[in-house]
């Protein structure tokens, strides 16, 4: 159950206990609950500190859209595959399937040499006309169509990753799982901060508590170019997704050839959507929270040792039918890479083939919160599917 933050123009729901929120994030909770234009706030237990915006924050407006409520990473997510196989099946040398995976997708700032062939992607179509949408947009990202093309398939760094999962308990103990999570890559960058810029010279975004507030309103060009780049955005960080996801399926029949696959399931947690709350159409922005609507499928991860969770959705209007995203960080990347050596990581991904360098100790368990914590947190928002736990973790 959420607890009723007062003191903002409209409430804000937590389902986090406000005294563990830090004062950074708890502002800007404030603040955005201040705005004019929003309708509500739900809080999510992963929640901490974000730019403008926290994310773990579900923000609902009226004929109003953020873009720092939305984030860089238009269209972040999640995509997960159950297979045919067990533990069994794999084989001893996990290394070599991790290097395989790596051979296959791109990580950090790399691409693809030549865009992967669509037909590669199985139950995806429409990319002639997703492609030929590219002179619609912004006209600051033309010269990076190039790059963009290449991109899809890739996954980026930070907290992206690629794993290779064991299901945990019950009649499917041992099975075997492939998980993602990456976003829209540079374009959805390049995309969002171009309109953030346009945001913050608008003249009713002029005296908002912080500029990273700032908004468009309907029935203004601003608004309208914004949408148009934004759902594009959300659409190219679904078939990234995808496209990676058709790429390591081969991976892994390339070690196991027998393997088969169940669909996946796929969610977004940095994006918005049309849903209507109360009798009201709204503009609902998830930054870092996915949708869980009455049996919506999604998939709340943790860090790089510690496993993560499929959930079926349970429709809680009060959540505007939302969920956490993940575990959520506890602390800060610099913090992270001060307080962790790479031996602190060895130790706490132990059993799992993983990197095990310097250049990963921000991303070390310990600086993230306790999945458990967080899953028990929203009993009244999601239950729980299966619960898996990594062997393989690929990162940028």
């Amino acid at each position: 159950m959420y607890t009723a933050v007062e003191g903002s123009r409209v409430p804000i729901r937590m389902w986090a206990d406000p005294a563990s929120v830090e004062d950074q994030a708890m502002r800007q909770l404030h603040n955005v609950a201040n705005l004019p234009w929003v309708h509500g706030v739900a809080v999510m237990p992963d929640v901490h500190y974000g730019k403008g915006a926290t994310v773990g924050s579900v923000i609902a407006m009226r004929d109003a859209v953020s873009p720092a409520a939305v984030g860089v990473d238009i269209g972040c997510g999640m995509s997960a595959v159950r297979t045919s196989l067990t533990a069994a099946d794999l084989p001893d040398d996990l290394l070599k399937l991790r290097r395989r995976i790596e051979s296959a997708v791109p990580v950090g700032f790399g691409l693809h040499k030549t865009p992967v062939n669509p037909a590669k992607v199985h139950g995806v179509g429409g990319w002639d006309a997703f492609w030929k949408s590219f002179g619609d947009l912004h006209p600051g990202v033309q010269d990076l169509h190039d790059r963009a093309s290449r991109q899809i398939g890739s996954l980026g760094g930070g907290n992206h990753f690629i794993e290779v999962c064991l299901e945990q308990g019950g009649e499917d103990e041992g099975r075997v799982w492939l998980m993602l999570h990456s976003g829209s890559r540079n374009i959805g960058k390049e995309l969002a901060e171009r309109h953030m810029a346009v945001a913050r010279k608008l003249p009713h975004n002029a005296d908002l508590p912080d500029p990273d507030l700032a908004v468009f309103v309907a029935g203004t060009p601003e608004m309208q170019a914004y949408r148009r780049d934004l759902f594009w955005a959300q659409d190219y960080a679904a078939r990234n997704r995808a496209t990676m996801v058709a790429l390591v399926k081969q991976a892994l029949k390339d070690v196991v050839p027998q393997t088969t696959f169940d669909d996946a399931i796929s969610c977004h947690h940095n994006y918005v959507a049309e849903e209507t709350y109360d009798g009201i159409d709204l503009l609902v922005t998830r930054k870092g929270a996915i949708r869980a609507g009455s049996g919506d499928l999604g998939i709340i991860p943790g860090s790089m040792g510690t496993g993560s969770y499929i959930v079926r959705g349970l429709g809680n209007a009060s959540s505007f039918q939302s969920a956490s995203h993940g575990a959520g960080r506890r602390m800060s990347r610099n913090k992270a890479k001060k307080l962790y050596t790479a031996e602190d990581l060895a130790a706490q991904t132990a059993g799992v083939e993983c990197r095990k360098d310097s250049g990963v100790v921000d991303e070390i368990p310990a600086a993230y919160k306790d999945i458990e914590t967080v899953i028990k947190a929203q009993t009244d928002l999601v239950e729980v599917v299966a619960h898996l736990k990594q062997v393989v973790c690929v990162k940028g």
